[in-house]
């Protein structure tokens, strides 16, 4: 997919991605109930509402979807698929609960099991973060106050990463910390003397590494294709890795299992 072709994608991907975020904080600011799914993970009506209005943008677009909400695609059927969306339309339902604000939405492209162009937006914080395969990285705050957004999002001033003076920094799971990752951690301490150690939820992990806010994440614990696609198109485009742990080349979608293997993800 070339470059314009691509471009012609952010209008479409970036509304999705906004229009889910309005519709989790409606549920956000009220006084919400929470179900669960089959395999126990909490599951309110924001998650169910942001993923029908990211649906409606999406079928604007020639692509299938593949999302947290319809995940029950045959691999028979998907697998032959060259591009297509992968959505979670909401990342860190935990958090969401907790009412910490940690919680986002992610779209990415996926073609040939590689992540081209991914959009994470955090509704609360009005952020919108968008990387796109040999483009860039860009980050726009205060993003439905913007009059145009497509060419707010695409300014250099909004390239990533930005530069901070800071420590040696490693960024972990709020809620899912494994004796592995804290091993990690140890480790880097040893290496590098001192380190910064911040616990952040949902994609925003791999965000504060293609922002340059962190060195490191390491996952070393369950995470599934939805979680990590956008954010992995994100911190490509700026120029880092997200590196499955086990194979030592980046992490792959669309396969059979779509849970994915631990990684890392570095600058």
């Amino acid at each position: 997919m070339n470059k314009e072709k691509k471009l012609e994608l952010i209008d479409a991907l970036t509304e999705a991605a906004f229009k889910g975020g309005e519709e989790i904080l409606k549920i956000y600011n009220s006084d919400f109930s929470v179900e669960h799914k089959e395999d126990n993970t909490p599951l309110t009506q924001a998650d169910k509402n942001a993923h029908q209005q990211i649906v409606k943008y999406l079928n604007q677009t020639p692509y299938p979807i593949l999302s947290e909400e319809g995940r029950d695609i045959p691999y028979n059927e998907r697998k032959d698929w060259e591009y297509f969306w992968m959505v979670d339309p909401l990342d860190g339902t935990k958090e969401f609960i907790k009412r910490n604000g940690e919680f986002t939405v992610n779209i990415a492209l996926i073609h040939q099991q590689k992540s081209i162009l991914g959009v994470i937006y955090v509704p609360v914080k009005d952020e919108m973060y968008l990387g796109i395969q040999g483009i860039g990285s860009f980050k726009v705050n205060q993003y439905s106050q913007k009059q145009d957004k497509y060419s707010a999002l695409l300014l250099e001033e909004n390239a990533l990463p930005k530069t901070y003076q800071r420590p040696y920094t490693i960024v972990g799971s709020r809620s899912h910390m494994s004796d592995e990752t804290r091993a990690f951690m140890n480790q880097k301490q040893k290496e590098k003397g001192k380190v910064e150690v911040m616990a952040v939820g949902s994609s925003l992990k791999l965000c504060m590494v293609a922002e340059g806010l962190a060195d490191d994440y390491p996952r070393f614990a369950p995470t599934m294709e939805w979680d990590t696609a956008a954010g992995q198109a994100i911190v490509e485009a700026m120029g880092g890795k997200v590196i499955n742990w086990k194979t030592k080349e980046p992490l792959r979608y669309n396969c059979e299992n779509l849970l994915n293997d631990w990684f890392l993800v570095t600058l």
